[in-house]
């Protein structure tokens, strides 16, 4: 019916057929695109694996038995993307305000030290204290991105060198905490041989970590999901979230919409540098074995940071898309445990890394040159 009376007076649907055309072209695009860049990528892979003198189908039987199919494996998969995943959350809050925040291994150690100070300075019951081990660790990743924030809208110093270097200063910081009782320093009877280690966390001070089909994994899994969503609607679906991303998008426009650059800015470097803190008191309260067994060290971070930041790139900044990324990286990190018993390197991993992740940034940088280069010959068609 629809069709004849449009037909009667003329109006023809062609043009929501293309659009829906369009759109489904661009979609098989896309798709095609990621599949070419990871198969090319995982075949590069198999190349290196080879040229190290091994053979590319046990390590990829290794890496899937240390990550999710030999007993246990799965659930500490899920540990290390939990924390993981909470900084890339930060990095895309930090990234939808147009700030390239490249600190968060420093900010995650900060929080982390501040995290294990407050938390045995005030203690108390068990669920009191891991809440305060958190919050603590939130605070102290977003003072030492504070500082970043007061260095870029204060003194004009970019916050993507500001950042990095503050990784490095964090680091020397955490140092010196560790060289003192009074500081982070575990007492000399509870280190043993171990020299610059804090004490380690009460059994009833930990959080949670409920068993499925014989995994273990710590409830900061549930947590990052739970803020992705959260935060995922946040950017989505509110005001501030509108504003962020103006800011970010174009500066000028946010200006003459009554977005203040430096509240706005400092607000989401600070919130970017909370998340990276908190996923650092989530690993001393909840890491077991993969995160210092419950103790905090030096080297704490553990290349957690630029994971995290690894994440968000790939994610394209989207909160929910992050979840599966963090969890195909972490597979990557659990599963380089296993891989040194095939005769192979286990940093080939890294290296395999590495290669999705530029495999992952290949498809955006091939569509944007495409729309660009159609949109530079449909303004000389004009013309």
């Amino acid at each position: 019916m629809t069709g004849d009376n449009t037909a009667v007076l003329g109006i023809e649907d062609p043009p929501v057929v293309t659009i829906r055309t369009r759109g489904r072209i661009r979609s098989s695009e896309w798709f095609a695109l990621y599949t070419v860049s990871i198969a090319g990528a995982l075949f590069l892979a198999g190349l290196l694996v080879e040229a190290t003198g091994g053979e590319w189908r046990p390590v990829l039987w290794a890496m899937l038995d240390g990550s999710v199919r030999r007993p246990g494996r799965w659930g500490e998969t899920l540990g290390t993307a939990g924390p993981v995943l909470l900084v890339a959350l930060g990095a895309v809050v930090s990234g939808k305000a147009g700030l390239v925040n490249i600190g968060q291994e420093g900010q995650l150690l900060f929080g982390a030290a501040v995290a294990t100070y407050f938390g045995f300075l005030i203690g108390g019951p068990g669920p009191l204290n891991v809440f305060l081990i958190l919050v603590f660790g939130a605070l102290g990743g977003a003072a030492w991105a504070g500082i970043a924030a007061g260095l870029r809208y204060w003194r004009g110093v970019p916050e993507v060198l500001s950042t990095l270097l503050l990784a490095t200063v964090s680091s020397q910081v955490v140092a010196y905490g560790m060289r003192w009782e009074w500081l982070l320093l575990a007492p000399q009877s509870s280190r043993g041989n171990r020299n610059q280690v804090s004490s380690q966390l009460a059994k009833n001070n930990r959080l949670p970590r409920p068993e499925i089909f014989g995994n273990e994994f710590p409830i900061t899994v549930h947590l990052s999901i739970l803020l992705a969503i959260a935060l995922a609607f946040v950017l989505g679906r509110t005001v501030w979230g509108l504003r962020l991303c103006t800011l970010g998008n174009n500066q000028r426009v946010a200006k003459r919409s009554g977005v203040s650059e430096k509240t706005y800015g400092a607000g989401a470097l600070m919130i970017s540098g909370a998340f990276a803190g908190l996923a650092g008191g989530a690993m001393f309260a909840g890491g077991g074995f993969s995160f210092g067994n419950y103790q905090f060290m030096t080297g704490f971070s553990d290349n957690i940071g630029w994971t995290g930041l690894l994440v968000a790139l790939v994610a394209r900044e989207r909160a929910l898309l992050a979840i599966p990324v963090a969890l195909v990286f972490a597979s990557l990190r659990t599963g380089s445990s296993f891989v040194g018993s095939t005769g192979v390197e286990g940093r080939i991993t890294d290296v395999i890394q590495g290669l999705l992740v530029l495999a992952l940034l290949i498809p955006p940088a091939v569509m944007y040159l495409r729309d660009l280069r159609r949109a530079r010959a449909a303004a000389t068609a004009r013309v």
